[in-house]
Formats: C-alpha cells, sequence, structure tokens
C-alpha cells in the first residue's frame, strides 16, 4: 500500500481491506514491511509491550519521536503513522501542532490522537497545516482512568449515537482515517458507511476498512495483558524463551563456542 493517502481512499472505494500492525524498533518494521503490511503504528502502547508499564500514560513525545526515527529506517513502502502520546496535544491545537511536527519531521506519514469531541478543533487545525490526522475513538487508552478501565465503549444508544458523532465530526474536520477500538460491530460498521474517511478497527469486528494490532499480540510475545480481541499467529514467547535456555545450556556444558 502506499504512503499516499489517496491511495487509502481508493481502496476503500474499492472495498480492498487494509492491514496495520504496531512497531517499534528497525528490524520489525522492515519485516513488516517485506511482509506486505499496509500501515505501521508506531503506538504508545510502547509503554505496555515494551517498557512494562501498566498503561499508556507514562509514554512522552521525546520517546515515540525516537522511535518514530528508527522505525522510519525499515519502511520503504507502508504508510507510518505515529501516535501522540497523553499531554502532548492536548492543550491547544498549536501544541498539537508543534508535537506533531516532530513526528513528521522524524519520518511519520500521519499522526494519530485520541478523543472525542473536544478534538475536533484540533483535527482541523492540523488538517489545514499540512499535517494528515488519524482519529482514534471508541476505548481511547489515554483515557483508562476517566473510564475507569480497560472498558469496552459505545454499548448505549447514548454511547453510540456519541461515538457516531464524533467520527463524522472528525472526518468533516479533515481526519484522513478513524480507528475505532472496542467498540460493537454493528456501530464500527455504520460508521464505516457513513464517512468518507477510510477506517480502521481494533476489537471492532469485520466491518472497518482495515485492522490493526499490536505486534507482541500477533507473535504471542506479551506475557502480561492480552486484549479477548487480539490473535496470536505464532507462540513467539515460548520459541524464544527456549532458544535462549538452549544457549545458556550450550555455554555451560561449553557445546558453544567451539574452537
Amino acid at each position: 500500500m502506499s504512503k499516499n493517502l489517496g491511495a487509502w481512499d481508493k481502496a476503500k472505494r474499492d472495498g480492498r481491506k487494509m492491514s496495520m500492525i504496531t512497531a517499534y524498533d528497525y528490524p520489525f518494521a522492515r519485516m513488516a514491511d517485506a511482509a506486505g503490511i499496509d500501515a505501521i503504528l508506531v503506538g504508545d502502547s510502547l509503554g505496555m509491550v515494551v517498557a512494562g508499564d501498566a498503561d499508556t500514560l507514562r509514554v512522552s513525545l521525546e520517546q515515540i519521536e525516537y522511535h518514530t526515527r528508527i522505525v522510519a529506517k525499515g519502511v520503504q513502502k507502508a504508510l507510518l503513522m505515529s501516535d501522540l502520546p497523553f499531554g502532548s496535544y492536548e492543550q491547544s491545537p498549536a501544541q498539537a501542532l508543534a508535537s506533531a511536527t516532530r513526528l513528521i519531521k522524524a519520518g511519520a506519514d500521519i499522526v494519530k490522537l485520541e478523543g472525542g469531541e473536544a478534538m475536533v478543533e484540533t483535527v482541523a487545525y492540523l488538517s489545514a497545516r499540512a499535517v494528515p490526522v488519524c482519529a482514534h475513538i471508541g476505548l481511547t487508552p489515554q483515557y483508562v482512568r476517566q473510564f475507569g478501565g480497560f472498558k469496552r465503549q459505545g454499548k448505549t444508544p447514548e454511547g453510540a449515537a456519541r461515538l457516531l458523532q464524533d467520527a463524522i465530526a472528525f472526518a468533516e474536520a479533515g481526519a484522513r482515517i478513524v480507528l475505532m477500538e472496542a467498540i460493537p460491530s454493528p456501530l464500527a460498521t455504520e460508521i464505516t458507511q457513513r464517512i468518507a474517511a477510510p477506517t480502521i478497527g481494533i476489537g471492532a469486528g469485520p466491518g472497518t476498512d482495515g485492522q490493526v494490532l499490536v505486534l507482541h499480540d500477533v507473535l504471542g510475545l506479551n506475557q502480561d495483558h492480552v486484549p479477548a480481541f487480539a490473535k496470536a499467529y505464532l507462540d513467539g514467547a515460548k520459541l524464544i524463551q527456549q532458544a535462549m535456555a538452549d544457549y545458556a545450556d550450550d555455554v555451560r556444558s561449553v557445546k558453544f563456542p567451539t574452537s
């Protein structure tokens, strides 16, 4: 998939489903790109799956900027998206622009921010200043303390109506992609049909224009909290731990290194 966001609009019109995965370093970014993944996300999920935090709130703009820079070195074809972390954009549209500019200069093709109605003005402000934006709605991890945990959103008629309204408002404000996390499948499908912008889902059913998963969940490396909607395609933790154990055994038994 092209880094050109116009190609993403065409994919939506043509009904071509898009794939996205997170990456936080050069080797995995290079592999994801070579595998034909359409988009790579430098997510603030790194706080949980890389740094071992309980949530994403401690991740800094400097961390995302650093990881964006090293991931960008491994990406040739895929769209590169970077998260605006908690505290880097909420104060004002001007703050968001300053933060987004740093990530774009580090190699991002598009930035992602979380929130609802309060962030519509910021999306419009960035879009008018040549910064492509992905709006993240539904379960927004940066709001985890406000939600009282990682809870599914949009389950009530009122909640569903609010998310639909937010998605429409973001698309009208210029959001190039709308990401929906942990919302009912029928709602995600309705939003996808109602807005022109491509949609990406995670725990939102098959009716979105594409899907995103965290790298560590896909590879079976996440040994802590694994979302119910994630799918592991490899028992990576077991395989890697066994390889390390075999190496340690070879060292102790003097099988490695050889003369």
